[in-house]
């Protein structure tokens, strides 16, 4: 694991009914320094909190235990599971979400997921944004973030094509990606969006046979 400053956060608590970690949701701060950021999630009023910071100069910072139930995710699901606080873990990228994210950030995150999926056996799969939960509610971590990086690396999942979506309709649409994970019940538009925020942040216009190429796997793996 790579190298952790500790800065405990009070905005914590136990993980509820029992549940383990078996998700890594990664967001964007939008906010103008790291430490502008750690003021915030270690401020009891704010009431938010993340397992893990990481500073655009790579330096990681812990706010939670990983068994600890951090305040991240807020309202939204994945593969229909809601709570998604007792299912998952938290790290915050010091970004604004209008520019990239630089080399020694992405390494850090990269050397912390290898540790973290592999003390919770998750998979590559159940590494997502937070705009993948929270479709139209939350745009983190947002179109600069090299998820394609992360996928060649088996750090996150990818889009597989499907060859018989050919003429992709609305329904078969919302269905295929349903079954990757994007179960929350939102508009046409707006699950097209956090889709493609997800796999292709560069494509625009109305849906295509292209948009049906997300990655799959069984709703039980995230439960």
């Amino acid at each position: 694991m790579a190298k952790v400053t500790k800065y405990l956060s009070p905005n914590q608590g136990p993980r509820r009914d029992g549940l383990r970690p078996s998700l890594v949701v990664i967001h964007y701060t939008a906010m103008q320094t790291a430490a502008d950021a750690l003021e915030r999630l270690c401020d009891p009023a704010a009431e938010v909190s993340a397992h893990y910071l990481i500073s655009r100069q790579g330096d990681i910072i812990q706010m939670v235990e990983e068994n600890k139930r951090a305040w991240h995710a807020g309202q939204g699901e994945w593969a229909g599971q809601g709570d998604v606080n007792s299912r998952s873990i938290g790290i915050e990228l010091d970004n604004t979400g209008s520019h990239p994210f630089p080399e020694p950030q992405m390494s850090a995150l990269e050397t912390l997921l290898r540790g973290t999926l592999d003390r919770w056996d998750i998979q590559p799969d159940g590494v997502i944004g937070h705009s993948d939960m929270a479709p139209g509610r939350k745009a983190d971590p947002g179109p600069h973030f090299d998820w394609a990086r992360l996928a060649r690396q088996g750090l996150a999942g990818q889009g597989k094509p499907n060859p018989s979506s050919a003429n992709p309709s609305a329904e078969t649409f919302t269905a295929h990606a349903k079954q990757a994970g994007f179960s929350a019940d939102v508009p046409l538009e707006t699950l097209l969006t956090a889709t493609r925020l997800r796999f292709a942040p560069w494509r625009s216009g109305p849906l295509c046979a292209d948009d049906m190429n997300l990655c799959h796997m069984p709703a039980s793996k995230w439960k």
